[in-house]
């Protein structure tokens, strides 16, 4: 069985190209070909993922239903994008152990264009019904499932463990450039002739980026695995998690955040119409705080050096992210608003990127996408959390239930701090 520093040993080694690049700190990890490969491709292939799900909505409110009538339906269209990845997510994580992770990420990028494509087609004829955007939708889940554990688990093949940490981070700071690149292609897409339908298609040229970087990877052939049983492989994967402290606590460090920070996002409107009064243009703004903020606290753990205490770090982040929902739940000056959903955006990345980074150090190459997996299905807790902060608010008002919310996050990283030294010295 391989060791956790073994497990993301990888076998690549600077090309001479990238050798002669004078890369700022921050983009290190793109001296790597392989990483190089697929970061480009996500970054063209995550901004048609957003563009898409803006494309989705956009259809759905704009040509199936009108008016009031389409709120459960969207509703109804994002629910079949979250339910498969609560359900399949586990799974994935079992066939990214099992298999070769680049081929089972080159299978679901292939089906998810296949679908793109479909889909762009029915409304390009005008054919499109409802229930049909719901079946791709819910296709869309399943693959997405099963490509998230493997394309986490893939980057430590791609790099050493050294570069890992800079590799996870902008891997994280480009993904939240997608979010601001993707809805802005789409908006274009509506104003052309093309309209939603050209948009669709777009989409699925993009996934070509992402296959055609996989396609000419060079990975060494992994050793063949023991296989069990699809339920035992599952259980075993939680059970090794709970045999470590480590890996018990950093999954419990990635999912309370979910339920008790993330609500933030969805409740930042409520904030900017009922405290703030700045209505829609005010919400946007916030929203894009937050984006800009994100971007640079995922640029900030990349620029580290590989022998920072990465889970002093990750605590710090967390309190500074609980602490900064708190003043934007006190405040009722919109600057200062900003100004700590900027905060929010920083610190929400820097205890993400180092949390993901200590799982895949410490989780055996083996287990790894099995570990991953709880990654992703713990951010499928975030409707719970804004359940919850909706209830909150109806009794106390939104700046309560935020407020005390995010204290939570403040005191679940102090007491990690004081009873889980092995974590905070990581």
């Amino acid at each position: 069985m391989q060791t956790p520093v073994e497990a993301v040993e990888a076998p690549q080694a600077v090309d001479e190209g990238a050798r002669r690049l004078r890369l700022p700190p921050a983009f290190a990890s793109l001296r790597y070909r392989n990483y190089r490969l697929l970061w480009f491709g996500q970054l063209v292939s995550s901004s048609g993922d957003w563009m898409d799900q803006v494309a989705l909505n956009w259809l759905v409110v704009s040509q199936l239903y009108d008016g009031r009538e389409a709120a459960l339906p969207v509703a109804a269209l994002n629910a079949c994008r979250l339910v498969p990845i609560l359900v399949f997510t586990p799974i994935g994580g079992v066939l990214a152990d099992r298999l070769e992770r680049r081929r089972l990420m080159f299978t679901t990028q292939a089906a998810a264009m296949v679908m793109a494509f479909v889909l762009a087609t029915l409304v390009a004829t005008g054919l499109v019904e409802f229930w049909m955007v719901l079946a791709i939708a819910l296709g869309r889940g399943v693959m997405l499932s099963f490509n998230m554990p493997a394309r986490q688990s893939l980057i430590s093949e791609l790099v050493p463990r050294e570069a890992l940490t800079n590799a996870v981070a902008l891997n994280s700071a480009t993904l939240n450039l997608t979010r601001v690149a993707g809805p802005l292609i789409a908006a274009i897409f509506f104003l052309t002739p093309f309209g939603i339908a050209g948009a669709f298609y777009f989409n699925g040229l993009t996934f070509l980026a992402v296959l055609a970087g996989l396609a000419i990877m060079e990975i060494p052939r992994q050793p063949a695995r023991a296989r069990q049983g699809m339920l035992s492989e599952l259980a075993g994967g939680f059970a090794y998690i709970n045999r470590s402290v480590v890996l018990r606590t950093l999954v419990i460090l990635a999912t309370v955040p979910m339920v008790f920070g993330m609500p933030y996002q969805t409740m930042s409107a409520v904030v900017s119409r009922d405290v703030l009064g700045t209505g829609g243009e005010g919400f946007g703004l916030l929203t894009a705080a937050t984006g800009v903020g994100a971007v640079c606290g995922a640029l900030t753990v990349a620029s580290l050096a590989p022998e920072a205490r990465k889970g002093r770090l990750m605590l710090v982040g967390l309190c500074c992210f609980g602490l900064s929902i708190v003043v934007f739940a006190a405040s009722s000056w919109f600057m200062l608003s900003v100004l700590a959903m900027a905060a929010v955006g920083v610190c929400q990345q820097i205890y993400l990127a180092s949390n993901n980074t200590l799982l895949q150090l410490h989780a055996e190459d083996e287990y790894r996408g099995r570990v991953m997996s709880t990654l992703f299905l713990s951010r499928g807790m975030v409707p719970l959390g804004t359940v919850i902060a909706g209830v909150a608010t109806t009794v106390v008002g939104v700046q309560w239930a935020l407020g005390a919310m995010a204290s939570v996050l403040v005191v679940l990283a102090l007491l990690t701090a004081r009873a889980a030294p092995r974590v905070r010295d990581l």
